[in-house]
């Protein structure tokens, strides 16, 4: 979520996250919840489902790739192995439908 507060291409939807410290924690948590547990971890997610979380967003298929590969370069920074980022990878094209233009 650092990386997407700090990419020009998205940063702009996070903004109002950044003068609320509880909302931004959640949103962080979910994300990590969420890959953990779609990856074999022992991480629940307990948010919305995709379509619920991004309707009236309008997100384009640029914003999405570019959130994408700031998830991928978070991977690659903290050296993530590579058959877990094949994983994320899986998991974030398999719902590309569920949150473009939702």
């Amino acid at each position: 979520v650092e990386a997407h507060m700090n990419n020009p291409l998205i940063k702009v939807r996070f903004l109002p996250y950044r003068n609320e410290p509880e909302r931004l924690a959640t949103v962080k948590q979910h994300l990590c919840d969420f890959l953990g547990a779609g990856t074999g971890g022992p991480e629940q997610y307990r948010g919305r489902n995709m379509p619920e979380a991004h309707r009236g967003m309008n997100v384009s298929a640029q914003e999405y790739m570019a959130a994408v590969d700031d998830i991928l370069s978070t991977l690659d920074k903290h050296k993530i192995d590579e058959h877990t980022r094949k994983d994320v990878l899986a998991i974030a094209y398999s719902l590309k439908d569920q949150i473009i233009h939702v």
